[in-house]
């Protein structure tokens, strides 16, 4: 395969007509048979793929920075408008967390790994957005079938449930409860784990004014839990981060597998059977 049919199949696994900007083949490479694949790949990752003979590096989280990657952020504007939010308010809801985001991107060192790979000449692509939405309707589709016309379904029930699926049994990092109690009646439950990062506690209030009663995230911050527990109107189950992440990076790799490339995993990723 090459990097472009490689990003191609996991853009297609999740439904994606285009590559979204938190993504990228930030270097191109042709006839890749051996990948090196973890959440976070950066320049000793790369070195190391160097060293052991891999023909390509494919990280997790973004590795160079989009100057529209916070575009992805509008993903939320637009679930939330599924769920009968305007999407006016939902904008307005989001506008202070993507600035606050905007002047932290404005100062990171965007192409310290890229300038490695292009000196290393070794092809290197990453895959945030695809590899999160696989996971994130593996995780629904999951849970909807456990517990759809069940509403006496208790947050303990959930987070004893997600443990029915490899990358959240195989994780030190068990699902907690964040918000809420293990007694806490979960109703609509809702998994979101796309959209680039934590929207903030004002657009997660947003989706509870939805009819979401139980969010299903990878993380959260600790300041909003705690305004989320102020507001006393929902529940927020956090499922895992690198196991969460996990999940969309095996199914990439394995239907690269079925493509005769080899994939290792490493940093991060948490093996599902």
């Amino acid at each position: 395969m090459d990097t472009t049919k490689m990003m191609d199949a996991a853009l297609n696994l999740a439904n994606l007509d285009k590559m979204p900007n938190d993504c990228g083949i930030v270097v191109p490479g042709k006839g890749i048979k051996n990948v090196l694949m973890g959440v976070d790949m950066d320049t000793a990752e790369l070195l190391l793929a160097k060293q052991l003979g891999f023909d390509c590096v494919v990280s997790h989280h973004p590795r160079n920075t989009h100057p529209d990657m916070l575009d992805v952020l509008d993903d939320h504007i637009f679930k939330l408008e599924k769920l009968g939010v305007p999407r006016n308010k939902a904008q307005k809801a989001l506008a202070a967390r993507k600035d606050e985001l905007c002047y932290n991107q404005h100062v990171s060192n965007s192409r310290r790994s890229e300038s490695a790979a292009k000196l290393l000449k070794m092809p290197y692509i990453s895959l945030h957005t695809p590899a999160d939405l696989i996971g994130e309707a593996i995780v629904q589709k999951f849970l909807d079938k456990k517990f759809a016309k069940k509403p006496e379904t208790k947050l303990e029930d959930i987070t004893k449930a997600l443990e029915g699926i490899g990358e959240y049994k195989n994780s030190t990092r068990k699902p907690v409860i964040r918000v809420g109690s293990k007694d806490s009646y979960a109703g609509k439950i809702y998994v979101l784990m796309s959209g680039l990062t934590g929207p903030g506690a004002s657009v997660l209030k947003a989706y509870f004014d939805g009819g979401v009663g139980t969010l299903v995230m990878m993380h959260i911050p600790e300041k909003d839990a705690k305004d989320l527990k102020e507001q006393n109107i929902g529940n927020v189950i956090i499922a895992g981060h690198m196991s969460s992440d996990s999940l969309g990076m095996n199914a990439i790799a394995d239907k690269w597998r079925e493509n005769g490339v080899k994939v290792t995993m490493m940093s991060g990723v948490i093996a599902g059977k």
